[in-house]
């Protein structure tokens, strides 16, 4: 995951996260802390992993 990604990600979540408290629907609460959960866990992997040769 490049570092674009990665922003784009946390970008969307926190987008998410303001929806959620403009609508109260549980579904926007739900989908953020997803998507921040796999943005975090991939960004996480692709810092870990680096390149192997």
């Amino acid at each position: 995951m490049g570092p674009w990604a990665f922003f784009a990600g946390l970008l969307l979540s926190v987008m998410g996260m303001g929806k959620w408290q403009e609508t109260g629907s549980p579904f926007w609460l739900a989908g953020s802390l997803t998507l921040f959960v796999v943005v975090l866990i991939s960004g996480l992997a692709s810092l870990g992993g680096g390149k192997k040769g």
